[in-house]
Order: structure tokens, then sequence, then C-alpha cells
């Protein structure tokens, strides 16, 4: 006997169109796909193998809606920073063994943060995982008054009641980058900043600290930047008249740091043979063989567990103290191709 037809092409495979192929009611599929107690184990295989041949799945949102949960984790993040994406990845691979799933929303030029919250709200997300958000402390207030909200990659000061913070020592991350350079024999250090972004206050505090702690106070320098490769390609521009120019360049993240190289790649002016460049956040950015930055890295697997875990506990009352916590992980140092000692000084 020819095997039963699935449904039309272009159709999502039902229960009724497995119970169809399998040859059974579909409340017994039901009961298969529910994993309940009811059918026999010769007539479950059944069942599932003729899920598989028409291509069934389990609308698990579906499921979730008739159970008032929907075990959604909304992550906003932005669409044009690489380090967000390996921050999403991680969410992604903390978040499906602990029972959840991800609904994204993106902040982009034509899209701001409102817009990309109010979308997850709109999906029923149970939680909020905001990847260096710059709304104000006012805004995470009102959302946290409405459902767990996490913070990454931004520090609170002061903490915002009912939000969570996970972010990385920022400071500490800048000052390692100084201290590697110091290392190396550097003593003319600039920093290019990122303005008002998060971490960039950080930032800019261990940049000074650490010169300072090297006896270099006297020529610390923090230029203008921002976050983007146009950002830290007119700070390098602005270096490429100073005579004589500095011999290392710390940047605020690898996509101004890329910036930076370009400009000087354009002007001939060798990295790292004439001046170093170190970035920050190791995103596959700084990681391309053509790029190959030394740059301060982020524990960005050890950020996404803690920031799952933390919207989890949320939502499962886990007694997590209603005013909120910060949680502070270390960096790392990457040294790659674009830092030696300055020639000839």
């Amino acid at each position: 006997m020819p095997p039963t037809p699935g449904p039309p092409e272009g159709k999502r495979p039902t229960l009724a169109d497995v119970a169809t192929r399998a040859g059974v009611s579909v409340a017994l599929v039901s009961i298969v796909m529910r994993g309940a107690k009811g059918a026999g184990a010769g007539t479950r295989e059944r069942v599932l193998e003729a899920a598989r041949e028409i291509g069934y799945r389990p609308d698990a949102r579906a499921r979730l809606l008739r159970s008032n949960r929907s075990r959604l984790l909304g992550v906003q993040f932005g669409l044009q920073h690489p380090f967000h994406t390996d921050l999403v990845e991680g969410v992604y691979a903390a978040a499906e063994p602990a029972g959840y799933q991800v609904a994204l929303s993106a902040v982009a030029p034509s899209r701001d943060e409102r817009h990309a919250v109010e979308s997850l709200l709109g999906d029923r997300c149970e939680a909020l995982i905001l990847l260096g958000p710059e709304a104000p402390a006012a805004r995470l207030a009102e959302l946290a008054a409405q459902l767990p909200v996490v913070s990454v990659a931004r520090r609170l000061r002061p903490a915002v009641p009912g939000v969570d913070v996970v972010r990385t020592a920022d400071d500490e991350g800048a000052r390692q980058a100084v201290d590697h350079l110091v290392s190396l024999g550097h003593r003319d250090i600039v920093h290019i900043d990122g303005g008002r972004a998060p971490g960039a206050a950080d930032r800019r505090r261990g940049y000074r600290t650490a010169m300072n702690r090297h006896g270099l106070g006297d020529r610390a320098r923090v230029l203008p930047g921002g976050l983007t490769e146009e950002d830290g390609a007119a700070a390098a521009r602005g270096l490429l008249g100073d005579d004589p120019r500095p011999t290392a360049v710390v940047a605020f993240n690898d996509r101004c740091a890329t910036g930076v190289l370009d400009t000087f790649l354009r002007a001939r002016v060798g990295v790292p043979d004439e001046i170093s460049v170190v970035g920050f956040d190791d995103s596959r950015l700084a990681r391309l063989a053509h790029v190959s930055l030394t740059t301060v890295g982020q524990d960005v697997r050890r950020l996404a567990e803690l920031a799952v875990g933390r919207a989890v506990g949320r939502v499962e009352g886990d007694g997590a103290e209603a005013s909120g916590g910060e949680t502070v992980v270390g960096p790392r140092l990457v040294v790659r191709s674009t830092t030696v000692g300055p020639r000839g000084r």
C-alpha cells in the first residue's frame, strides 16, 4: 500500500497530518508528542516516524501561550556592534539548556532603543537582557517595574532598583592595555575614548590611572572618539599632523581601532613599526587574520551565562534581592600583531 500523502506543499504540517500519515487518531498523536502515557511503544514509534517523514515540528510557542508562559528572554542588541553579535551567540548557548528561548530586537540607526524594547514586550518576553543600553536610569527603572531586567556591559551609578548588572571591569582592561605598552617601552600613549558610550568613562579612568602609576601622568592625552570605525579614523587623522607622533594608541573598542588602522595604512604610517594600536572587546573583527589586533578581551561566554542566569533566576523567583545587583568579570589582554616596542626611541 503506498504511503499516505502529507500536507499540501507549502503548508505547515499539523497534528492531523501526522495522524493521517500514521493511521491513528489526532488524540493519540497529541499523547505521543506530549510524551504522556497512553501509547504503546510500537504506536509511539510509528507516530514519530510519520512526523519525521512529513517534517512536523511541535509549535513550542503555541504550547507556551496556552500555559500562560512564554519562556522567552528578550535581548536588545546593537546591530552594528560585532561584540554584541558574540554576546548574542553566548546568550543562545546559555538560554537553551535552561529551557528558555531567545527573542532578538535590534537597535539600528533607523530604530532606537525604545522601539527595540517595545517589540520585545509585545512578544511577551519574561525578562529583558539589554546589551550596552544607553537608556536613562528612569527608563530602566520603568522597565524593571514590569519585568526582570539585566543590563550587560554598562555600569549603573547609582544602582537602579530591580536591574541586575553584568559587566566587564572596563577600567582594569584599560590599565592592562597601558601596562602592556609601557612594558614594551612606550611612553607617549594616547587614548581615543568612547564619548558617552557604556564603559567609556571607566576606560578613560583606567587609562589615566595606569599612566599616573607609571609616572606618565603629564603625557596622558585623551582624544574625542566613539564606537565606530569613522570615529577612530577621525581621531587618527588628527594624530597624523603631530610632531612627534605618539608611539601608541589605546582605542575605545575594536571598531574604533580598525578605523585607526585604516587611516594609518592609507597614510603609509606603519603599524606596529611606527605606532602600536590596542583595541578593546576581542570581537571577531579583531581576530581576522589581516587585522590581527592586540586587544583587551571580554569573557563573552561568562558574561552571557551570568546575564541569562540572573534573568532566569528572577523569573523563577530565586529570592534575588529586589534592589538588583552587580557582577563584574575580569578582562584579559590578547596580544597579536599590532603592538611592538617603539622604534628608535
